[in-house]
């Protein structure tokens, strides 16, 4: 059901977003040092620019993890409810 206030509502899918950071980061990695050993540092180094980005949003995505429901509640808490109308 619709309430028109999905997006101050809205929950991120964190547990998502870990492992696609954890997936971007094996390759990353695996770029950097791929390019690295065959002589492409221009390639080398947007690999590894794109490890600090993965790096970073994988080290927020743990830090709202750890902070519990507020950021990433579990099945056993309710959605929130839509907010009150403002009164006229």
């Amino acid at each position: 059901m619709r309430t028109g206030s999905e997006p101050t509502t809205a929950r991120s899918a964190l547990r998502m977003r870990l492992w696609l950071s954890l997936w971007g980061l094996a390759w990353a990695v695996f770029g950097t040092a791929a390019f690295a050993l065959v002589g492409r540092p221009g390639w080398a180094a947007a690999c590894g620019v794109l490890w600090l980005v993965i790096t970073v949003d994988l080290a927020v995505v743990l830090r709202h993890l750890r902070q519990g429901p507020h950021y990433q509640p579990g099945r056993d808490v309710p959605p929130y409810p839509p907010p009150d109308p403002p009164p006229r």
